[in-house]
């Protein structure tokens, strides 16, 4: 007789049994569920307040008035107010939440589950993860505890637990969609949990939380055509936010590790430049002097395919791995050069306090002649330094670069120092113009440039 596999629906299934009688596994049934939800929303409610905050603007609309001597008077200030959710993690009052609930705010006002009205200061924000924390003068407070986001998985059963639209102790329920969500465009350091559980506007700051009742997430964006919820919502590891708070709380910023070394993402053309067996990894553009990297060995060039163990899909997640790291701890690195694996031992050191973001522009058009075809270029004069505002004093910049032309296709932007042509210094125009010569319209130009103190690589493939 031929036996089919099959999906059983959770709830319809007899508690330790599959077809024609099996033994199996027990299954968990709809009402187990229900009451462990329901358990987890109770436990957890009382720790999730919600924030009313006020901050000051100014009306751009308002009419200039004039006034004597060609003065003009400024535009009023009035009141605007905002609401968010907050949770209380530690039993004397200190409450994790969002930055952007909090942020500019001159009043804090803290409302408890059980109705409690508590005036709220903001202790720090960190506006490169979106997290702040916030205090209020109370003791023997419900607090969340923090769980572990590490281990969350795909098909996770999460609560989102805060204040939408005003409505207080609003529980909602769903599965963790995805992990390791970035470019979603809400802070500097992404590593977003993804869910369905429904999450609308004053949620943010609120609560993720498993069916253990323990905190793996605040939840802080949603992606949406109608500013509603439509299933897709973002929020911040518990291990991001609580490192976070707890360099906030104790030094009024968040101290992150750094790797001493800038990365960019494996792109298909680079995998196959470098020789990678997978497009993944992180590859190293720069390596400053002096630094971690620099002492473990690395070299510009280096990809890196794994940190402890843990495999590295991009140059994002390296980040954010390195950022929640204690400084002076030591660490494993995998890397490929020159298509052979290496390792190496880093000590991570604390990142700069400002680093410049990178951006990018891209066409899909292109042109079937020289790589650099389209691009001008011009040596790096101190004049034209100060003009362009340029991080160095010698090189090779970019003035122009034609629309449609291969080199706005890759990504190369005005403004980008030259630093290398396929692995050669380029110093000076004459230089650059000596390695591009030799060049054929189906050859490879690969490019090593300086954009506002990032470097990185951007190939432009002839065809």
């Amino acid at each position: 007789m031929q036996r089919f596999a099959c999906a059983i629906l959770v709830g319809l299934a007899v508690p330790g049994f599959g077809l024609a009688g099996t033994q199996q596994t027990p299954l968990a049934t709809s009402h187990d569920l229900q009451g462990q939800v329901k358990a987890t929303a109770n436990k957890v409610i009382p720790a999730v307040v919600s924030i009313a905050s006020t901050v000051m603007v100014r009306d751009q609309s308002f009419s200039d008035e004039a006034l004597p001597f060609g003065l003009f008077k400024e535009p009023p200030a009035r009141r605007q107010y905002g609401q968010g959710s907050g949770v209380i993690v530690t039993p004397d009052g200190y409450i994790v939440t969002n930055n952007h609930v909090v942020a500019d705010a001159v009043d804090v006002e803290v409302i408890l589950a059980d109705r409690r009205q508590y005036k709220g200061k903001v202790v720090a924000t960190d506006p490169k993860t979106d997290v702040a924390v916030v205090k209020i003068h109370a003791l023997n407070l419900p607090t969340a505890a923090w769980g572990d986001s590490s281990q969350l998985a795909v098909g996770d059963f999460v609560l989102a637990i805060g204040n939408p639209l005003g409505l207080s102790r609003t529980v909602t329920f769903g599965i963790v969609s995805a992990v390791g969500r970035a470019d979603v465009g809400v802070a500097d350091f992404e590593d977003f949990i993804q869910t369905d559980a429904p999450i609308n506007p004053g949620n943010s700051g609120g609560a993720l939380v498993n069916t253990n009742g323990e905190l793996v997430g605040i939840n802080t964006a949603i992606a949406s055509p109608t500013g509603g919820s439509v299933g897709v919502g973002f929020a911040i590891p518990s291990n991001m936010a609580r490192a976070a708070m707890q360099s906030l709380i104790k030094t009024g910023r968040v101290v992150r590790g750094f790797l001493g070394a800038s990365t960019q993402d494996v792109s298909p053309s680079l995998g196959k430049i470098f020789r990678l067996p997978d497009v993944k990894g992180a590859i190293v553009t720069d390596v400053h002097a002096k630094g971690s990297a620099e002492r473990a060995g690395l070299k510009r060039g280096d990809v890196v395919v794994r940190f402890d163990g843990r495999e590295i899909m991009d140059s994002g997640q390296l980040r954010n791995l390195v950022a929640q790291t204690p400084i002076g701890s030591k660490h494993r690195v995998d890397l490929i050069r020159e298509g052979k694996q290496y390792q190496a031992d880093l000590v991570i050191q604390e990142a700069p306090r400002e680093r410049p973001k990178k951006s990018q522009t891209a066409s899909s058009s292109a042109s079937t002649v020289h790589p650099l075809a389209g691009v001008v270029f011009d040596d790096v004069t101190p004049p034209l330094a100060r003009q362009m505002d340029l991080p160095v004093n010698n090189g090779v910049v970019v003035t122009d670069i034609e629309e449609g032309s291969l080199a706005e296709a890759s990504g190369l932007q005005p403004g980008d120092v030259v630093l290398e042509l396929n692995r050669q210094h380029v110093a000076t125009f004459s230089a650059l113009q000596r390695f591009a010569e030799p060049l054929k319209p189906t050859d490879l130009a690969l490019l090593l440039v300086n954009r506002q103190g990032n470097v990185m690589y951007v190939p432009i493939q002839g065809e």
